[in-house]
Parts: C-alpha cells; sequence; structure tokens
C-alpha cells in the first residue's frame, strides 16, 4: 500500500498546489492579512494530505501578550516537512536560502508565501537584513532557522547569531523597540501511531546527501506521522548585552524542548529569563 498511498498523496497535492497557486497570487496583491491567512490554510492542508498531524503545545506570541510588536519565531531545522508543519501553524513569512529560489514549482509556492531568501554572502548581508526589517516594519512576523543548515532530527546545532541581527531595532518605525523573539521545538514523535525511536529519525530528517525527490517519496508512503511544536515564552532582545547571548539563550531553549518532545515527555513551554518587559534602562533615564 505505501507505494499506491504515495501516488495518492501526490496527485492530491499537486492538484491543491494548482488551485491555491492563482489564488494567492490575486491575495498578495490586495491589502489585509488575506494573503496570509490563505498560506497558512494551503500548508494545513498540505499536511493533511501527507497525513501528518501537528500537535501545538503554547501559544503564539502575539496571542500571549497584547502588544504590538511583530515576532521572530526561531526554531530548530530537521527537514523540509518543518515548512508545511510551521506555516500551518503560525501566521509568519519564512527566511530561506537563495538555493530555493531555484527549484522548480518550491519556488513559486515560496515566492507566493512572501518568503525572504538569504545568500548569506557578506556583500548581500545588509540588504538581506534592510528586507527582514521592512517585513517586520510592515506588521509580517518571520521564522528563522539560525542553525544555517538542516541537523539528522536528534540534536539541536548551535544557533548563528548572524542570523539575530535582524532583531537590533527597526528602521523607519516610531517604536525603538526590536521584536519579541519566541523560542520553538519540533520534533517528529509518531510513526505508524507509535512513538519515534532514534531509528527512525532519518525517514523525518532531510540532510546529507538525500535528494528531496527520494525523500519525498519515501516519506509520504508512511501513514500516522505526527509532528509537535512547542511553542516557549517569547523572549524580550533587549534584556541581552549583544546577538551572541541572545542565540546562545534560544539554543538552549530550542534544545531542550526538542529534548522533551524526542523522549515523549510531558514538554511545557520554558519561561523567558526575565519578565517579559523588563528592559535595561539607559543612561539618559538614570
Amino acid at each position: 500500500m505505501g507505494p499506491l498511498r504515495a501516488i495518492r498523496r501526490c496527485c492530491l497535492l499537486l492538484g491543491w498546489t494548482l488551485l491555491a497557486i492563482p489564488i494567492q497570487a490575486v491575495l498578495i496583491r490586495l491589502p489585509g492579512p488575506g494573503k496570509a491567512r490563505f498560506a497558512r490554510v494551503y500548508w494545513s492542508l498540505v499536511l493533511r494530505i501527507l497525513g501528518v498531524k501537528v500537535r501545538v503545545i503554547g501559544t503564539p506570541a502575539k496571542l500571549a501578550i497584547r502588544r504590538e510588536r511583530p515576532v521572530i519565531f526561531v526554531a530548530n531545522h530537521s527537514s523540509w516537512l518543518d515548512i508545511p508543519v510551521l506555516g500551518g501553524t503560525l501566521f509568519a513569512c519564512f527566511v530561506s536560502k537563495e538555493d530555493i529560489a531555484h527549484w522548480p514549482m518550491i519556488r513559486t509556492i515560496a515566492r507566493l508565501g512572501r518568503t525572504v531568501f538569504v545568500s548569506r554572502q557578506r556583500t548581500s548581508i545588509e540588504r538581506e537584513r534592510e528586507e527582514m526589517r521592512m517585513r517586520l516594519a510592515e506588521g509580517d512576523n518571520l521564522v528563522l532557522f539560525p542553525e544555517g543548515t538542516t541537523s539528522d532530527g536528534s540534536r539541536v546545532l548551535p544557533f548563528r547569531s548572524t542570523f539575530l541581527s535582524v532583531v537590533e531595532g527597526l528602521s523607519g518605525t516610531q517604536s525603538a523597540l526590536p521584536p519579541l523573539v519566541q523560542p520553538v521545538s519540533v520534533a517528529y514523535d509518531r510513526l505508524w501511531w507509535l512513538p519515534t525511536q532514534r531509528c527512525h529519525r532519518a525517514l523525518f530528517a532531510y540532510y546529507g546527501n538525500h535528494t528531496i525527490g527520494s525523500h519525498f517519496w519515501r516519506l509520504v508512503q508512511n501513514t500516522g506521522m505526527r509532528a509537535s511544536v512547542l511553542l516557549h515564552e517569547p523572549i524580550d532582545p533587549t534584556f541581552f548585552p549583544d546577538r551572541k547571548a541572545l542565540a546562545q539563550e534560544l539554543q538552549a531553549r530550542v534544545a531542550a524542548g526538542a529534548a522533551m518532545l524526542r523522549q515523549n515527555r510531558d514538554a511545557v513551554p520554558l519561561s523567558p529569563p526575565a519578565p517579559l518587559g523588563f528592559y535595561r534602562t539607559t543612561s539618559a533615564e538614570t
């Protein structure tokens, strides 16, 4: 049944994507939140077609507090499946490596989802950082994968602080406060309705010499899959002295949450190191 299940899912996914592309192409030209809401609907149905259920623990930052500040969601990254999982859970745009902009079909979906592409070249860092700041200033939220690559699903790689340069303030806004940062832990903890073991993680993880076509085909032959998303308490970056300290704190929280999910323990969102809203007093105020 595996190959037949995969063929059926591929046909449904292609049909849904071809239907969604013109709808989103219209919504993206219209004002209002329609384009963000439809993107979430698109990814949610993609997951349903693929047979992946999502368990969400915690609350997205904008719903957890009454504060008009954009949010950067910072998550671990082990698979292309992270995109539909988080895209169907959060109202946010993704920040992705520029290579994806050249993949057939995927690049169309990514562009309609208003993905921000980054090349990670020094000559374009400032331009890409400014584009992300403009998105945040316009009211969009962003999803970052600060590991810079995908892991094998058994650990969280160190976070690169350069990915967090965008939190250093929003140019052209009335508020000098940077966006809030919410750590997010993702783990694939069910396969055939049973808890996944270490040997099963390679089925979900897309890393190394895998090709996306073969990985996709192998994955969609299975059923009873589940992804767990743990949304930790949001963090105010103004509490940290620099990006490096912020990256270390975020990596520790994301890693701890992912470990809880992989070990099938009762996972709970981790609290920030200080009450939200605490700001360092400037010399002018003292």
